[in-house]
Formats: C-alpha cells, structure tokens, sequence
C-alpha cells in the first residue's frame, strides 16, 4: 500500500518561515520530506540570513520576500508562481502579529488601530492568499493556516489574538463553503503552544506553556515536527474529504476542561 502521505510531483507555498523554530519551518521540511517542492516567503531583509539558509536545505527553487503589509509584495509572490510553476496544490499561512502594546493590553483597551493591524496581518491576509491562489489551483488544492485554542477559549494573556484568531477559523470555514466547487480544502491547523519568535510577544508566555503541559493528558508539549506531519497530511490527497474544519496538533490540550 502506498504512504498515506504523499506529495511526490505537488507543489506548495509556505509563508511564516522565520527561523528554525518556526511552526512553518516543521511544516515545510514535513512537505518536502513527502515529496513536495516548495517555495518559501521570508519577511525582509532583516529574516532573510535565517531563512534563505532553511530554503535553501529544503532545495526550494522560489525564495522571495512577502510582507502582506507592503503593497504589491504579496502579488509578486504569485506572479513568480505563474511565471515559473504555473500551478500550486497547496498553500501553508503561517503568520500572524499585533502590536506589542495591544498584544500585552487586555482587550478592552486594545487600540482600534492595533486589532485592525492584527486582523489585518493574522486573517485577511490569508483571504488574499486564498483569492491569488485559486486561479493556480485549476485541478484543486488544499488552502492551511496556522490557529490555536485562544480561538475557542478564553487563554490568559493571549488577549487581543483570541478574537482575531476565532475570526480565522470562521474564515477558514467560509472559504471551504466558498471554493468546495473548484475542489480547493481549506484547513484550520490548531497547533499547541510552541515557544516560536511570534510567542515571545505573548506576556508570561513561559508560563503558558507550564500549564499546557500540566494539562495535556501526557503532559507534554508537541513539536514543530509532529505539527508539521499533520500539515502534510493536510497537504496530500488522503484528506481531500476534510474541508473547513480546525485540525488539532496540539497533544489533547484541547479536549481537557
């Protein structure tokens, strides 16, 4: 019987690579280690030493720059696809920011400017990924982005990022309902708490990660690497059946009250 997980001859975009530590770093190398050639975004100028070295591992052929904050660089991402793929299967969003003052604010005195950034960075961007995309998704593909509990439940300090991220996963079923007829599956991958660059703005974060691993039945944390093997197999056409749904990598957390 064939691996459950194959992405042999499929190619995939990752966004959210910012060092070795990133959830979007396990996840890629995951896809490539299934066969799938990659092409990876880097923030700037500033992240590009730390991640053109991990591209450049994963033999990705695209290494481009993408802050969805600056105009145009987004779509410049997806003209070079064209030009040089004329395809993608699947997509992997992983980023998401708020400004450190509203992340560490409760939210009631969270700025109107800080949460529309957040949305703005942590949501849209993944609708204007989505929309690049489908054109290059003639014959299908699998949309993913990166969420976590604070989604559902209230998780102290994480604040602002808890309503921004239920507005994610509400996303991610509108999409899935939006592209079932181009045969596109769209994903909400709910990762447990992983001590990343993006984590150290959350206050206290240390602290977090204590009581995730006290309540997770086996009391231990997941990896970059087990939540990127439930990213690949997001990615392959075993889970084409799934669509709109949060796919949890996170140890159990999510089920204990």
């Amino acid at each position: 019987m064939p691996s459950l997980v194959n992405l042999a001859g499929k190619r995939g975009l990752v966004v959210g690579i910012a060092n070795e530590h990133s959830i979007a770093t396990g996840c890629a190398q995951a896809f490539r280690a299934a066969g799938a050639e990659l092409a990876i975004t880097y923030l700037n100028a500033k992240a590009e030493p730390f991640v053109r070295p991990l591209a450049e591992a994963l033999q990705a052929p695209i290494i481009v720059p993408c802050d969805v904050r600056v105009p145009g660089e987004l779509e410049a991402v997806f003209e070079r696809l064209t030009r040089e793929w004329g395809r993608l299967d699947f997509l992997l969003h992983s980023i998401a920011f708020a400004p450190r003052e509203d992340l560490q604010a409760k939210l009631v005195d969270c700025s109107a400017e800080g949460f529309a950034m957040a949305m703005d960075i942590s949501c849209h961007s993944f609708i204007r990924m989505a929309r690049l995309a489908v054109p290059l998704m003639a014959e299908g593909g699998s949309l993913q982005t990166v969420s976590f509990f604070g989604a559902e439940r209230v998780v102290e300090h994480y604040n602002v990022m808890g309503p921004v991220k239920a507005a994610l996963e509400a996303t991610v079923r509108t999409l899935a309902a939006d592209l079932a007829p181009q045969r596109i599956h769209v994903h909400s991958l709910s990762a447990g708490p992983v001590k990343t660059r993006a984590a150290s703005g959350i206050d206290r974060f240390d602290e977090l990660l204590d009581r995730v691993r006290e309540r997770t039945p086996a009391h231990q944390l997941t990896s970059i690497e087990e939540i990127g093997r439930v990213a690949a197999f997001l990615a392959s056409d075993a889970a084409v059946p799934l669509t709109g749904s949060v796919s949890y990598a996170d140890r159990g957390f999510h089920i204990v009250a």
